[in-house]
């Protein structure tokens, strides 16, 4: 095979597993790497698992992630049809050459007759595989019993002993022995083919050059190369990529945290971390530096740098990621990226903050419901707190503190909230008497008056307080700690001077009079 010419071959059975995007990413990142095509194919032969959507949730999610394709359903080409379900007369055609070289056989087994074939296999400690009664019957009974019209499937006649050996691009070569194999399923019972049927037919025709899978597929591994070898076909480079663990040293779960792309999207992680993230999951690159971007990465991938141990799928480094590449964005960028995640007008409960769920649902029901099916869809700003001159002020003094884009609901709750509800002893500074804090308090109040409004930015304040501070000799905690808490109700928040800066001089003192209140 001259070309290069890779696929990714996704089930439309719904949403974008991680694993999957790691497929794609690699397959993506070789052709790139060796100037070659990427392609997209549906492989829509289970119909049962069919979920509707599910190809253009697809399309977009990779179009999101900025994975692009040279030919697909989407775009066309000249090796189409792109979905399997379209392509149903390919198959018959080579079903019936497949059959003609003896390299496949007629099965009448009915699922009562398998059953009880497993059972007694496995009553006898035996592994449960098909005996292959079928594959002695003579060509007159295979015709008699088709004329009847006895239901069938179509199983690969696969040799009975003997060694096959076959080649991994990570592992080398690999050898099973032939009489481990079982004569498996090619062609169902409702004429659809399998998996291991038409995705050998669609690489074969689309002339893919190598394929990059989960090591999951390894035992499947000899069966495609027996088809490849009974069709005298070339085979393509084929690729197994290690598992993905979770943390603990198990297989990613839906029952142990998120494994869909769409649910880190909706979480606010970049397409840039999470493709940053997937590429090191069982590659390396040559030097150290491990913060890459897609176009780096299309120049520097490699198969050299890819191993065979299971990759540890580790969300505190996916935050890590995230986090860089959300700092690396200008305020307004960030300012876009952050309005659908902020709520400017929170429906507050006893000064409990909403969860992003209950926000959303709240906005929705204000709103009389939206199109946008995102849980965090906003309506529009309501306020001056709400405007971008507002926000801009914002996102500087939390920016630093970003691991996720839905963290800004959390980080920004104060600067929206009308009135902050917390425990009073939170204004309390280590040993701290309440009358000790109201004093300190009202002396800060008395610095803060004498700023006039058009002198009330960040650095006048800092200077001003600290400056008084330092030349009275007092401790700068005993004040800027109840000071922060006043405006901010939390313990953890930027700087006081940020949060006054932002919130003005109007909303700042009365903050500050208000915990004074709280300890009266």
């Amino acid at each position: 095979m001259s070309n290069i010419r890779l696929r990714l071959a996704p089930s439309p059975t719904g949403f974008l597993h991680i694993g999957n995007l790691r497929t794609a990413l690699f397959g993506y990142l070789i052709a790139k790497s060796l100037k070659g095509d990427f392609i997209l194919r549906i492989e829509d032969t289970d119909e049962k698992r069919e979920v509707e959507g599910a190809v253009e949730s697809l399309i977009k999610i990779l179009d999101w992630i900025g994975i692009e394709f040279s030919e697909g359903p989407h775009k066309g080409g000249d090796f189409g049809p792109y979905i399997q379900s379209e392509r149903l007369d390919i198959y018959h055609k080579y079903r019936d050459e497949l059959l003609a070289k003896d390299g496949a056989y007629h099965c009448f087994c009915t699922s009562e007759t398998l059953t009880q074939m497993r059972e007694q296999q496995q009553a006898d400690k035996l592994p449960p595989r098909y005996d292959r009664r079928c594959r002695q019957l003579s060509s007159a009974e295979v015709e008699s019993r088709l004329r009847s019209g006895e239901r069938f499937v179509i199983r690969q006649k696969l040799p009975l002993d003997g060694t096959i050996v076959v080649h991994d691009e990570l592992r080398g070569d690999i050898s099973f022995q032939c009489s481990d194999l079982e004569d498996h399923v090619l062609i169902k019972s409702d004429g659809v083919p399998t998996y291991q049927f038409a995705n050998i037919v669609d690489d074969h025709l689309m002339e893919i050059s190598h394929v990059t899978r989960g090591d999951e597929w390894l035992p499947s591994f000899p069966k495609n190369i027996l088809l490849y070898q009974a069709f005298a076909w070339e085979a393509p480079k084929f690729i197994h990529l290690p598992l993905i663990l979770n943390k603990t040293g198990g297989k990613l779960s839906k029952r142990q945290g998120d494994v869909f792309v769409e649910q880190y999207k909706d979480k606010g992680y970049l397409p840039e971390a999470l493709i940053n993230f997937c590429a090191l999951l069982g590659w390396h690159p040559k030097h150290d530096k491990e913060i890459l971007s897609l176009t780096e990465l299309e120049q520097e991938f490699s198969l050299e740098g890819m191993g065979t141990s299971p990759a540890i799928f580790d969300t505190d480094k996916l935050d890590y990621y995230n986090g860089i590449y959300l700092r690396q964005k200008s305020d307004r960028e960030l300012l876009i990226l952050l309005k659908p995640f902020i709520s400017t007008n929170p429906p507050l409960d006893k000064g409990r903050w909403p969860s992003l769920a209950e926000d959303g649902e709240s906005r929705r029901a204000e709103a009389g419901g939206v199109k946008d099916n995102s849980p965090l869809a906003c309506p529009p700003m309501r306020s001056e707190r709400g405007s971008d001159d507002y926000l801009l002020k914002i996102i500087p003094t939390i920016k630093e503190r970003l691991k996720t884009l839905s963290d800004v609901a959390e980080l920004t709750a104060f600067y929206f909230a009308e009135s902050l509800d917390y425990d009073s002893n939170l204004l309390i500074w280590k040993t701290l008497t309440p009358e000790q804090v109201i004093s300190n308090l009202k002396e800060v109040v008395a610095q803060l008056e004498a700023i006039e409004t058009a002198d009330w930015t960040t650095y006048n304040l800092e200077q001003t307080l600290v400056e008084w501070l330092k030349s009275s000799d007092k401790k700068l905690g005993d004040y800027l700690w109840p000071m922060r808490v006043a405006l901010t109700g939390q313990k953890a928040s930027p700087s006081p001077f940020e949060v006054a800066s932002v919130l003005g001089r109007e909303l700042s003192l009365q903050r500050i009079q208000e915990g004074i209140n709280k300890l009266n």
